[in-house]
């Protein structure tokens, strides 16, 4: 798996998830300056410095939950609030979002330009507020110094690693179902047709070559699609077109977004067996966890700021009702750290660990508060 993963799949999701919640924000109508400050603030915490400086460190990806928890922080950064069942579809549409556009890319470098194309909508959002749009483009500047090196090989080690972390992820998604993009199980449809990837020729012909390296013969071949030339490379630059429009706002135009569980993730969900053996990568979890909390600093609502929900469902009562009709194997435990100051995160990191280490014998049960945080690191 790659180590240079993490980084990606953060941008990435961020972007879709600031996609979605712009979207959402008009639809209900809220005031444009709470609209902006949801989404400054937002922006603001995922680009805060220390939290990327922990972020871009090679570091292995780490469980769903884990980052769950750390997109539930940011989505609570600001007077917007969320409820279970929407913060679920909003983490829903945003990893099947992503999910499709991994599938997609021409050639695994493009993932790059995938996140420029997120990265690029993202300082559209705060085109008005000069400190944050400096935050942004420090990060750019990361991006660029970090991946422009890597050889094809390495990001393709990059994209297995996010087929990996989504592989198992069949959330139906209206959008998708409607485009014809993906099935009814929630399995993506691939295209045989198109550009081909840059760098790469049309197939439909073998060559033969003679010893001294000179074609000897052309066979030609029904490739099975319909294929055309590569487009040309999309800058990998601060500035630049992109050319592929993969990671490009889809929700531009105002449409329904409904999710569903497919009958296979529920089937397979069902069948999942629950490992009762610590997981080896509990600790990491935890550090990495405690760390990233660090830099998210959610904030509460003032007198003068009242707070808002946002409800990414029709009405309430659908609301209610997907989060009761949820499977519970499929339901995400989110991980309440509270370590918004350094010390305290040590200090609150030591207490777990030193619970971690002394368990020896199987938890008291679901009732028992103090071993709720350590039962859910076991379950990662």
């Amino acid at each position: 798996m790659s180590s240079r993963t993490l980084p990606l799949l953060f941008i990435n999701l961020g972007g879709e998830m600031l996609y979605i919640l712009d979207q959402r924000l008009r639809a209900q109508n809220i005031p444009t300056d709470k609209a902006k400050k949801v989404m400054n603030d937002i922006i603001t915490t995922m680009f805060n410095k220390k939290f990327l400086e922990e972020l871009f460190k090679p570091q292995e990806l780490y469980s769903k939950k884990a980052l769950r928890t750390v997109f539930d922080r940011l989505a609570h950064a600001s007077i917007m609030r969320l409820n279970q069942a929407s913060m679920d579809k909003l983490y829903d549409l945003m990893t099947m979002a992503f999910k499709y556009q991994v599938l997609l890319c021409p050639r695994p470098k493009d993932l790059l330009l995938v996140s420029f194309n997120h990265m690029d909508a993202i300082k559209d959002f705060v085109r008005d507020a000069p400190s944050i749009l400096n935050q942004v483009d420090e990060t750019y500047r990361q991006l660029i110094e970090m991946y422009t090196p890597l050889s094809g090989g390495e990001f393709q080690l990059i994209r297995q690693t996010l087929l990996v972390f989504f592989q198992d992820m069949h959330i139906r998604v209206s959008i998708f179902l409607k485009d014809k993009v993906q099935n009814s199980n929630g399995r993506f449809v691939l295209p045989t047709s198109g550009p081909v990837p840059h760098g790469t020729q049309v197939p439909g012909s073998i060559r033969i070559f003679s010893c001294a390296g000179e074609e000897v013969k052309r066979l030609q071949f029904p490739n099975g699609g319909s294929y055309s030339s590569a487009l040309r490379e999309g800058s990998f630059e601060l500035f630049g077109e992109r050319v592929i429009k993969l990671g490009t706002n889809m929700y531009s135009v105002s449409r329904p977004v409904e999710t569903h569980m497919s009958g296979t993730a529920k089937n397979s969900a069902q069948h999942t067996k629950v490992n009762a053996a610590p997981n080896p990568l509990a600790k990491e979890e935890l550090n990495l966890l405690a760390r990233l909390m660090g830099g998210l600093d959610v904030q509460k609502p003032t007198a003068a700021d009242s707070g808002f929900r946002v409800n990414l469902f029709s009405t309430d009562e659908e609301e209610e009702e997907a989060l009761i009709s949820r499977p519970e194997e499929l339901s995400y435990e989110v991980i309440n750290i509270q370590a918004t100051k350094d010390q305290q995160a040590n200090e609150e990191l030591a207490r777990i660990m030193g619970e971690f280490t002394e368990e020896a014998e199987p938890s008291q049960g679901p009732s028992d508060k103090g071993a709720d945080l350590l039962a859910m690191m076991d379950g990662l």
